[in-house]
């Protein structure tokens, strides 16, 4: 599969027409239905573009290797980790000790 061709699965994996993704990119539609037949190229700045306004993988939209969208980071993960960098060893000890026992609990409350 092309990178043009892999431009196109992105759109339509995104579930938006051709205007819609352009308008998003601020480029025209002609444009897009020109890189999706393979009229037009792909430059870099066009893949920086896609990958950045959809989340897209770099590596998978110039190789197709990989996963197509980069997994979005949870800002409650992101906090918890960034706070726990900060404790002291021994409290880092204690919330894995009190994260062991909810999770416990958790277990036993779906059955398992």
């Amino acid at each position: 599969m092309s990178m043009n061709q892999r431009v196109k699965e992105v759109r339509q994996s995104l579930n938006l027409s051709q205007a819609k993704f352009a308008k998003a990119l601020s480029m025209s539609n002609g444009y897009i239905a020109g890189i999706e037949v393979g009229n037009n190229h792909v430059n870099d700045r066009i893949i920086k573009l896609i990958c950045f306004t959809f989340h897209v993988s770099e590596h998978w939209l110039r190789t197709g290797e990989g996963t197509m969208f980069e997994e979005m980071p949870n800002p409650l993960t992101e906090l918890a980790s960034a706070t726990f960098k900060k404790l002291k060893p021994e409290y880092q000890e204690y919330v894995l000790k009190q994260m062991e026992q909810l999770l416990a609990i958790q277990d036993k409350e779906s059955g398992q």
